[in-house]
């Protein structure tokens, strides 16, 4: 087979180019790995280049090994060609030559577990209080340094009379020390010290850049400062450089990937030749149409639209709900019965949105309904350890028999106990045929454990006091006291991460759902005045408390039948839940992009932030969402939504405001949508549930806005118009169409805008 059959045109001519730079602007599915595989397949078979002098350079293991496999199949072997990532490249290269730096060949390279384990190491001596600079603070911050090739050194220049930069520079230059002494590197370190060694011992640099004189990067809106003066010292000499991929796509800002990298390549690079791959092989066209429509309002982009040869398809749908529980309701009963009708398989499917914490409305929902699903990038909402953490000292309140649940909290947060002394406890209550708890009790008493004997008394009494207000509390305001007395959040604050910030999201979502169950089951119908004690006071308080007990216990019941899911048998036929970030070079037949919402997302953080590229970013997050899909999109969100075990009220995306109504088929209430898809439900009601739902449409469900098309437009071509949003610039072009008229419109501070006559309301200037 011909090299060039399965390309089309824009492919073959990335393919074809040999020398000098080029930048291959890869749309959402339109063949970039493809592209990237048969061009190192031409440059050995048909320009001769010694595979050995070829370096492609991924950002994942499961990239470059499938890279690898494809172009072993159309060549054969190519075992000297290095296609590897850039912390595996960095490592070949270090381990050869970084003895000209100072360290040894032999060095180890530490985990996340071992940073943390020096950085407490260097608190704990430089007397630096933890419990305010949290040792997850320091190392975000060196990190961060370090993708920015900051060392030490520079870094203390520029903290000076920042209290808080200080410390964390006064830490960054120990915990440098420790490394270079203990003969180790971090991860960050692999890249940061391959630049320092090309700048240091230019011979070394000079024989890669004959080594590698035809270099080749997937992924480039993803690198940071660090990886791009990597990439541009090995391809200063021969310039050779091949970057692929998609400035809407760039969804990593926060790991430090600077998306000005792939923006201004042409001005590193004033030589290099552009090409963009505009056609996609994944989605309808009226998916792409979408996904066009959203990322074209973002200014900081180059300008691609996505098209296919692709059937129109379905339009992409839009439901709002009353609720987070009738979304999640909708989309398991939509897949349900999809599939009874065999229109859909469980693996078709999947669930996008924006934080980890929203996978609980749908895990259960699926769990009631049997859907089988998998979660991908995260971990079972029950399983994960902030939530785990909770549910053990509501374990504990219930019943302090559970030692597993005991173990667990007894020094979280942090309480001065040893694993050593919970251990001596543990041996003492086996052989004294006691539980964990007990022993606590008098742990003082206990010999070699000596003055921690008194923090597990203390933690004992802690349990006690929560136990005493278990008979009062609802189980929300049981979790919310746990969480005001232990400090398990304000710790988490502290930390200042997004990775803490993520864990405080799960545990709002836990109040969520405790407030949920409180509504269900913790009301009169539950026991109720009439089960109360008749003679009032002591007795009363005792009858509630029986009562509240048993709630939790219920509570803890129903949760643990949800946890089970975890320790079902793995079904290959399963729903997908996973977050839009973890959703990045994947595709599904049928995608749910749910909780379009202002404040959820765009998030709350991105709305408020002085940055427009916070917003940008958020908008291109939904980009990747969108064109995950091939067939179908399904695009939710809900007027009210709990944060915290209270209601707020939220109006739909702006992203979904991007997108024109004649776009998008709208169902805008749950009642509806049941209507629509389960015309016999009604039957099966009583009279109050008709009534009830009755009344709930009528106030939810809103006018729909009808486009009333202009006779005739007041402006025209080469007239200069004004835009409340994108301010003063000149009409390009005008189409007529059906509906409305199609104005394109050179902006002066934005670039060119596409919109609808009727909607954009131009003014003539």
């Amino acid at each position: 087979m011909n090299l060039y059959d399965s390309l089309n045109p824009q492919q073959c001519e990335a393919v074809r180019h040999f020398e000098g730079p080029l930048l291959i602007l890869a749309g959402a599915g339109s063949g970039k790995t493809r592209v990237l595989t048969h061009r190192i397949a031409r440059l050995i078979e048909e320009e001769g280049v010694n595979p050995w002098n070829i370096l492609a350079i991924t950002f994942t293991n499961k990239a470059a090994g499938e890279m690898r496999e494809r172009v072993e199949r159309m060549l054969g072997s190519v075992g000297s060609v290095w296609v590897s990532t850039f912390h595996s490249t960095c490592v070949r290269i270090l381990r050869r030559y970084i003895d000209l730096i100072g360290y040894s060949t032999n060095f180890t390279i530490y985990d996340g577990d071992d940073q943390k384990t020096v950085v407490k190491e260097i608190c704990k001596r430089l007397q630096i209080d933890t419990k305010i600079f949290r040792e997850r603070l320091f190392l975000n911050a060196i990190s961060s340094a370090k993708d920015e090739l900051t060392g030490p050194e520079e870094y203390a220049r520029r903290a000076q009379g920042d209290y808080r930069m200080e410390k964390i520079a006064q830490v960054y230059r120990e915990y440098q020390a420790q490394l270079k002494s203990n003969n180790a590197l971090d991860f960050d370190d692999l890249i940061f010290k391959t630049v320092e060694l090309f700048q240091s011992v230019p011979e070394v640099l000079e024989s890669y850049q004959e080594r590698f004189r035809f270099i080749l990067v997937d992924e480039y809106q993803d690198t940071n400062l660090a990886q791009f003066q990597l990439v541009s010292l090995l391809a200063s000499k021969y310039r050779n450089l091949c970057v692929v991929g998609d400035d809407d796509q760039s969804i990593y800002r926060f790991r430090g990937a600077d998306i000005g990298n792939i923006l201004n390549f042409e001005e590193y690079f004033p030589d290099a030749k552009v090409i963009r791959l505009e056609q996609n092989y994944r989605s309808t066209q009226s998916i792409l149409d979408t996904a066009n429509e959203v990322i074209r309002h973002n200014a900081g982009r180059k300008s691609k639209t996505l098209w296919t040869a692709n059937p129109d398809g379905e339009l992409v749908k839009f439901r709002q709900f009353m609720n987070g529980f009738e979304e999640a309701e909708y989309v398991a009963e939509t897949i349900a019965g999809k599939l009874r009708k065999g229109e859909w398989n469980y693996g078709d499917c999947a669930v996008l949105y924006r934080t980890n914490a929203q996978s609980r409305l749908f895990e259960e929902k699926f769990l009631l309904a049997n859907i089988p699903y998998k979660i991908v990038g995260g971990v079972n909402f029950y399983a994960r350890k902030e939530i785990k953490d909770i549910l053990a000292y509501l374990k504990t309140i219930a019943n302090a028999e559970d030692d597993l649940a005991v173990r667990r909290i007894i020094n979280v947060p942090k309480r001065g106990i040893g694993q050593a002394s919970v251990s001596r406890v543990q041996e003492y209550a086996i052989a004294h045929e006691t539980s964990f708890y007990e022993m606590l009790k008098d742990a003082d008493k206990i010999p070699g454990v000596g003055r921690t004997g008194l923090k597990m008394r203390s933690f004992v009494d802690l349990i006690r006091t929560f136990r005493s207000k278990a008979e009062f509390y609802t189980i929300k305001q049981l979790i919310e006291d746990v969480l005001e007395v232990t400090g398990y959040v304000k710790e988490l604050e502290n930390e200042g991460t997004e990775e803490a910030d993520e864990r405080i999201a799960n545990i709002d979502e836990l109040l969520n759902k405790a407030a949920a169950f409180d509504e269900e089951f913790g009301g009169e119908e539950f026991g109720g005045a009439e089960s109360a004690d008749k003679e009032g006071g002591l007795g009363q308080d005792r009858e509630s408390g029986e009562r509240r007990q048993s709630l939790l216990d219920m509570f803890l019941e129903e949760v643990a039948l949800v946890a089970d899911i975890d320790d079902l048998e793995e079904n290959p036929d399963h729903v997908v839940l996973m977050t839009l970030h973890s959703a990045k070079g994947l595709e599904f037949p049928v995608v749910f992009l749910v909780g379009m919402e202002e404040g959820l997302f765009p998030s709350y953080l991105s709305i408020s932030s002085e940055d427009p590229m916070e917003i940008e970013e958020e908008r291109r997050l939904c980009y990747v969402g969108i064109t995950r899909a091939k067939r179908e999109l399904t695009l939710t969100c809900a007027r009210q939504r709990m944060v915290r075990g209270e209601v707020h009220y939220s109006r739909v995306s702006r992203f979904v405001e991007d997108i024109p109504d004649e776009m998008l088929a709208k169902q805008d209430s749950f009642r509806e949508a049941r209507q629509t898809e389960r015309p016999a439900r009604a039957q099966n009601q009583t009279a109050y549930q008709q009534a009830r739902e009755a009344f709930r449409a009528k106030v939810f469900v809103p006018q729909q806005f009808q486009v009333k098309k202009a006779q005739a437009l007041d402006y025209g071509v080469g007239d200069r118009v004004r835009h409340v949003k994108f301010g003063d610039g000149t009409v390009k072009s005008i189409v007529e169409g059906g509906r409305d008229y199609e104005v394109t419109v050179e902006f002066d501070r934005v670039g060119q805008k596409k919109m609808f006559a009727s909607f954009a309301k131009l003014a003539k200037v």
